[in-house]
């Protein structure tokens, strides 16, 4: 399992990519986004036109530990893109509306940390080589609302589980990784 983290637009998906292509082989890619509205729309459109064709695109966030567990015979590669997004799809699967003030950050947590585990799990027996892509949330300043700062504790807490199972982790600044992991 290789863990890729990094800020907004550093080039974390490049490098994820560049990855699996230089593995050959099929590359199964699991997007975690939804769409939600226009602009999330075009984005995914315009991923989707960027990614080589012969690729196997899978968009999904639930049960991701079953997808990984079911392709890791046929796929060379496969890229989860992206687990910042992942998380904030299972918060909101159990939040009560977009109010932090009545959201149980144990049991939001909980929910996460189980799909968490199940994938890391499903990764590392994996065949094929999982490549996880995550933003990397802690470098800047504390977000002025409590659900951004629960969203940015839980991601934190989330990147360091993964990287402490990655055989090798990544940071990638203006498009320059950095191996910071290598087991």
């Amino acid at each position: 399992m290789i863990l890729i983290t990094g800020g907004a637009r550093s080039g974390k998906s490049c490098l994820a990519e560049q990855r699996a292509l230089s593995n050959g082989g099929p590359v199964m890619y699991i997007a975690t986004s939804l769409a939600i509205d226009d602009e999330m729309r075009e984005r995914i459109t315009l991923h989707q036109q960027q990614r080589p064709a012969e690729w196997v695109t899978v968009e999904a966030w639930q049960d991701l530990a079953q997808v990984v567990a079911g392709a890791g015979e046929t796929f060379t590669t496969i890229i989860i893109e992206c687990i910042t997004t992942l998380v904030t799809n299972l918060m909101f699967d159990v939040m009560p509306g977009l109010d932090a003030t009545v959201m149980d950050i144990g049991v939001t947590e909980q929910h996460v940390n189980r799909h968490i585990s199940a994938l890391i799990a499903a990764s590392q027996c994996s065949q094929a080589e999982v490549v996880i892509v995550t933003n990397e949330l802690g470098m800047g300043i504390v977000p002025d609302n409590l659900l951004a700062r629960q969203f940015r504790d839980i991601a934190g807490r989330v990147n360091q589980q993964l990287a402490a199972a990655a055989s090798e982790v990544f940071l990638v600044v203006s498009g320059i990784p950095i191996q910071i992991k290598s087991t």
